[in-house]
């Protein structure tokens, strides 16, 4: 199963419009990096990260599985952060067609959606989750976890959490790369491997975290992060129009797994 998100979904404060879009072919993974620019953000969704990964065969995707992380973070920079990051487990979880796992991971993404503060909309969702994903209803599934995506974030943005909005894409980001770098490493092959060129995405990121309010900036977690999304993009800039090398893609993935784990296991600091 090819996971084929919309293009919209590309839209961090986008709007519910997956049901009725119509499907188009996945990002090319030489354009993604050029991710499209809709309202302020250009960061590709996990799903997208997924679609783009060209592997001979299907790739393992339960074999990305990681144990659950804790449900009782305090600090909600670090609980935007962690909520990127399993949604994209939910994504790995859909690719893998495991019902049970998509419903453990969307009753998780629910708990640190509803610590936000976000929408009865966004909490609602739980339920058609769980519906779908008993039903072995993948596509409606992947177009609802992409909804819910989109509505957590809608949600902090009507709240003015934008800054909590572009942590939650950094967090998706980062485990969506720490995903794909491991199984490019798993199955090595060329044309996989060139997406994760995206040194003008990790730059963007970058800019965008220093953007965000001075307090919630200053957090230790989160100047950690912003520190070593710095050195990613040094390493994530591979030669133009040539696949990073295996042991390029080793490098790149054991820099995003320290900082996933650095963001599951941090101590609060409020």
């Amino acid at each position: 199963m090819i996971f084929r998100v919309p293009l919209a979904a590309l839209a961090l404060l986008g709007l519910l419009s997956a049901a009725s879009a119509t499907e188009p072919a996945p990002l090319p993974p030489d354009q993604l990096a050029k991710a499209i620019k809709i309202d302020s953000l250009t960061i590709p969704t996990p799903g997208e990260l997924f679609a783009a990964l060209e592997k001979p065969g299907k790739p393992d995707w339960a074999g990305q599985y990681r144990t659950p992380i804790p449900m009782t973070y305090r600090n909600r920079a670090q609980i935007a952060l962690n909520l990127g990051g399993l949604i994209a487990d939910g994504f790995i979880a859909v690719e893998a067609q495991d019902s049970q796992q998509v419903k453990n991971i969307g009753t998780d993404i629910i708990k640190l959606a509803k610590a936000l503060g976000v929408s009865e909309n966004v909490l609602s969702r739980g339920n058609s989750i769980n519906e779908f994903a008993e039903n072995s209803e993948w596509d409606a599934l992947q177009e609802e976890l992409e909804a819910t995506q989109n509505e957590v974030k809608s949600s902090m943005q009507s709240h003015r959490d934008q800054d909590l909005v572009i942590l939650v894409s950094v967090g998706g980001w980062i485990r969506g790369t720490q995903v794909v770098s491991a199984s490019v490493i798993k199955n090595y092959d060329e044309q996989s491997a060139k997406v994760l060129r995206q040194p003008a995405v990790v730059n963007f990121m970058h800019s965008k975290v220093n953007d965000i309010g001075e307090e919630l900036r200053n957090e230790p977690l989160v100047k950690d992060v912003n520190t070593q999304l710095v050195a990613i993009e040094k390493l994530d800039t591979f030669q133009a129009g040539k696949a990073p090398t295996l042991d390029e893609v080793r490098k790149l993935n054991e820099a995003v797994t320290k900082l996933m784990e650095e963001i599951q296991s941090k101590a609060d600091t409020k």
